[in-house]
């Protein structure tokens, strides 16, 4: 109950800031302002094979999304609110076995939940905006990661400008993280902290607004406080630079270059490259212990007409074999969604693990000049892990397909096929192997 007298203040507030403004134009401010919204569907199967013991499947349906609601502008303010939900159905009676019901669809105890997922205030003049509440991030290290039925959301201040030519500037303060239901992947620990969610309980805070710290590690802190500049001034060429001060645990620092050129050969071909790099340190309290990682990327890609050919090679640093902070020490540490690795894999993440060296190939092509509005993607991702990784005791491998409908008789409308083919996503000390193929339909009617 308190929870929603909370919720009616703010928006109360919000329809008070408003009035100051202009209370003679109210009325037209919320009758002109615009609904949109998004119905999904979400299938899931997923067959284990465990070479140490019995193999299992597990499948989850849901069907749910976010429906939403934008006031028009009014002397550049204006006020948005979002409700999402999720709804499981055909699942499984014992809905927290984990061998029958995949968990990335719901929520605690895959449960059936429902939030007030946005609700913010908007303010633009001139070059400027400034956007404040619970909102959408998308971001290198703090984003929504929608890849199962609802994202992750975020409550946040953030401040935008283009005054500058060609540059966009960017200062914001992240309070508190509401994980979506991708995040239930994990129970907790290194694999969830590296993958973008929490060290402590993945599983159980879906769903909920919680202060950065706390659902990370376990620790209240200040936030985290993030600036960026991204420049596109020169031809073909575009700069990004994030700072990530996430107080008492770590400071981030993301960098990425993307290029691309005229191939002195054919105006066919169109070479690409790209490279990024990560770098963390610990700050403060260290509540996420001692951290000092390295993450560095490149891509090389070529297009010709509607194909897209690329391959990436990562690296991290590797771990001491005993002082390593419980194998954080040289991971790159990402609980808070962002997910931006060129090598990461549809569901291996191994790329951000201590002492890994990963490479990716990729293969796109867009059918639409033979008459289908289908774009495919075939992909195969390799994993080679150094001793002191903290996870896995060998090298893991994935590859897979996406597969992208758009159907012209249906507007608005977009059908995936997706499946990922993980071989020893995890090997034991015993050698004992993990491995699973895994199958998603999504369909998402957007209004």
């Amino acid at each position: 109950m308190k929870k929603y007298i909370a919720l009616s203040a703010v928006a109360m507030s919000f329809v008070a800031a408003a009035s100051l403004n202009a209370a003679d134009d109210i009325n037209s401010m919320f009758s002109e302002g615009k609904v949109s919204g998004q119905i999904r569907e979400f299938t899931i199967s997923r067959s284990v094979e465990l070479s140490a013991g019995a193999d299992y499947t597990r499948h989850a349906n849901a069907i749910g999304g976010y429906l939403k609601y934008e006031t028009a502008s009014l002397s550049g303010l204006s006020l948005g609110a979002a409700f999402y939900t999720t709804y499981g159905f055909l699942n499984e009676s014992k809905k927290t076995d984990y061998n029958q019901v995949d968990p990335t669809l719901l929520g605690e105890n895959n449960e059936n939940y429902s939030m007030l997922g946005e609700a913010y205030i908007q303010y633009k003049t001139g070059n400027t905006l400034f956007k404040g509440g619970r909102q959408k991030l998308v971001t290198p290290m703090l984003a929504d990661d929608d890849a199962r039925m609802l994202p992750n959301l975020f409550e946040a201040y953030v401040l935008t400008n283009k005054d500058i030519a060609n540059t966009t500037l960017t200062l914001g303060h992240v309070t508190k993280f509401a994980q979506g239901t991708f995040g239930r992947t994990y129970n907790a620990g290194l694999l969830a902290a590296t993958a973008g969610y929490s060290h402590e309980d993945s599983r159980n805070q879906v769903g909920s607004f919680t202060n950065v710290g706390t659902y990370a590690f376990d620790e209240k802190t200040d936030g985290i406080t993030m600036a960026a500049a991204s420049y596109t001034g020169i031809a073909n060429l575009k700069l990004d630079l994030w700072d990530y001060y996430a107080h008492d645990i770590m400071n981030i620092i993301y960098g990425e270059a993307n290029f691309s050129w005229k191939c002195l050969i054919t105006d066919a071909l169109k070479p690409y490259a790209a490279v990024q790099i990560i770098k963390e340190d610990a700050v403060g309290d260290e509540f996420a212990g001692d951290i000092d990682s390295m993450y560095v990327a490149g891509k090389f890609g070529v297009k010709v007409q509607n194909f897209d050919l690329s391959f990436a090679y990562s690296k991290t640093d590797n771990n001491d074999a005993t002082n390593n902070n419980g194998f954080l020490q040289d991971a790159v540490v990402s609980p808070w969604g962002g997910m931006p690795a060129y090598t990461q894999g549809m569901v291996t993440r191994h790329m951000f693990l201590a002492g890994t060296d990963a490479a990716k190939v990729a293969a796109t092509y867009n059918f639409k000049d033979l008459g289908a509005n289908v774009l495919a993607t075939l992909y195969y991702a390799n994993f080679n892990m150094a001793a002191n990784n903290g996870y896995t005791y060998g090298d893991a491998k994935e590859s897979g397909f996406d597969v992208i409908y758009n159907p012209s008789i249906v507007k608005n409308l977009q059908l995936r096929l997706r499946a990922n083919y993980a071989d020893d996503f995890n090997v034991a000390t015993s050698g004992a192997t993990t491995s699973w193929d895994e199958y998603r339909f999504i369909a998402n009617y957007n209004f």
